[in-house]
């Protein structure tokens, strides 16, 4: 082969070279597998703005049944009144046609007529008393239908109210979805071995052997919600396989007989309220501000809780989150 041959041939793969390295661009920061470390804080954020969407939706929840029981005392009273108006409507009614039709027509011409001025005035003050029974009856008639009109505007009002929660509702069990599946989205990019490390990281410090013991109700508490430690975290749920953060403290102090409402920050006016320094386990433990999760604190620091749905019911340190404050129930 000629020199010149040779030179052309290498040419000839040089420029092929070129074209296959401009056709197969090397990999950018964009192609790159995501990072776990960045997975985690995504998906940690995502997880807080969810649970703080579930609490709009408990209070809202809460609320909606409140007027719910507002709006059935309303409706007992406007029976009520209704048939207390329909009793004075008939002894106003009987009372006029007493006035045209019996006695008291005569009753009253004899009082024109009379030219006896003992007869007249006693005669005037029979119309008289008569007159002021029936004024008398037609004050209660204009009380009572006030009454009425004023509960009949409050149910409106209630009503008004209900769709607008109703909305509220709706609005934010989207955000809680929108929000998990985007979480949910975030771990679809790990791969096996990183989705079990994610989780790995995520579990919980296990049930402490050394926990100080509790007393009276808090222990039935405290017992009943480590029995769920491994449950799913499920928005909105209330067990028993599955809970939310103040879904599982009502389950768990309801065990002792301690009444709980479905909402954490609820939950905050639910006892009085105790330093950190004298937290006893059985204690409430809240977080973030706003209030948007709870725990049940079961000692040296710690607390089990419905974590998040990567997670699920587990023990943390109490200092995993931004403390809020502390309630005792019962």
């Amino acid at each position: 082969m000629t020199r010149d041959r040779k030179r052309l041939i290498a040419g000839a793969a040089g420029i092929a070279a070129i074209g296959v390295a401009g056709i197969i661009p090397a990999a950018t920061p964009a192609q790159a597998e995501p990072d776990i470390d960045d997975v985690r804080e995504k998906v940690d954020k995502l997880y807080t703005q969810a649970e703080a969407a579930n609490e709009d939706y408990s209070n809202a929840k809460l609320r909606l049944q409140d007027i719910k029981d507002q709006l059935k005392d309303l409706s007992a009273d406007e029976k009520r009144q209704s048939k207390e108006l329909d009793k004075i409507r008939a002894e106003l009614r009987d009372s006029v046609l007493r006035q045209f039709e019996g006695s008291d027509v005569s009753a009253v011409g004899q009082v024109i007529t009379s030219e006896d001025p003992q007869e007249f005035l006693a005669g005037l003050s029979t119309v008289s008393s008569y007159n002021a029974l029936q004024g008398d009856l037609l004050a209660r008639y204009n009380t009572e239908a006030e009454a009425l009109h004023v509960r009949r505007e409050a149910t409106e009002e209630s009503k008004a109210e209900m769709a607008k929660v109703k909305t509220t509702m709706q609005k934010k069990k989207s955000e809680i979805d929108k929000k998990f599946e985007a979480a949910q989205a975030e771990l679809d990019e790990l791969e096996a071995d990183e989705l079990e490390e994610f989780q790995a990281a995520g579990a919980g410090a296990g049930i402490p052997a050394n926990l100080p013991p509790p007393s009276g109700r808090a222990k039935v508490a405290v017992d009943y919600a480590l029995a769920q430690v491994g449950d799913a975290y499920v928005y909105g749920a209330t067990g028993t396989a599955s809970w939310d953060c103040s879904g599982l403290t009502m389950g768990a102090w309801g065990q002792a007989g301690v009444g709980l409402p479905h909402s954490s920050s609820a939950q905050y006016s639910s006892g009085p309220q105790v330093s950190r320094g004298q937290l006893a386990p059985g204690d409430l433990v809240f977080f973030y501000s706003p209030i948007s999760h709870v725990g049940i604190y079961i000692g040296n620091g710690m607390m089990v809780h419905a974590s998040n749905p990567s997670t699920g019911v587990k023990v943390s340190p109490i200092d995993q989150m931004p403390y809020t404050g502390a309630v005792r129930p019962g």
